[in-house]
């Protein structure tokens, strides 16, 4: 029994270094990038980088006009922007807790005005993924890491 306590223990000390937490920080990063990045390229003219659709538009204008103080034009241009950058620094690991505090607050936008009904189903996991990002930072593998150890 010692020798499966004393196994289990080992294994637990490898799980909860810094390494393992980096690869798991890491995985996060690039979970909910994939989220956003995705739902960006679908507001773009195919073929684009960032030349926001027709389609886009008049979803902004007609399914998600409770999104207020923004005219929908500026909304939509603004939505498809942030999907790409915020993901993309995300995976890069820079300025992490502020992506992540920028995802979220789509994500609560996204929330209170345009799907009320998916915070069980859907954003609680975005808003949770968010939450620890913006705790815990990037993690070992991130360009944060490695600006803060060059700084040092």
């Amino acid at each position: 029994m010692q020798a499966v306590l004393s196994g289990y223990n080992r294994m637990i000390a490898l799980l909860s270094g810094r390494y393992a937490e980096g690869v798991a920080l890491l995985v996060l990063r690039v979970a909910l990038a994939g989220i956003f990045w995705r739902s960006g390229r679908t507001k773009v003219v195919e073929g684009t980088w960032l030349q926001v659709s027709d389609t886009t538009r008049f979803l902004f204008e007609s399914e998600y006009a409770g999104v207020p103080l923004l005219p929908p034009d500026l909304a939509a241009t603004l939505a498809t922007w942030s999907e790409h950058l915020w993901p993309a620094l995300l995976v890069l690991g820079l300025a992490t807790r502020f992506s992540a505090l920028a995802l979220l607050g789509m994500t609560m936008v996204i929330q209170f005005f345009v799907y009320p009904e998916a915070w069980w189903s859907v954003h609680i996991v975005w808003a949770a993924m968010a939450l620890v990002l913006i705790s815990r930072g990037g993690g070992v593998f991130s360009l944060d890491a490695l600006i803060a150890k060059v700084r040092k």
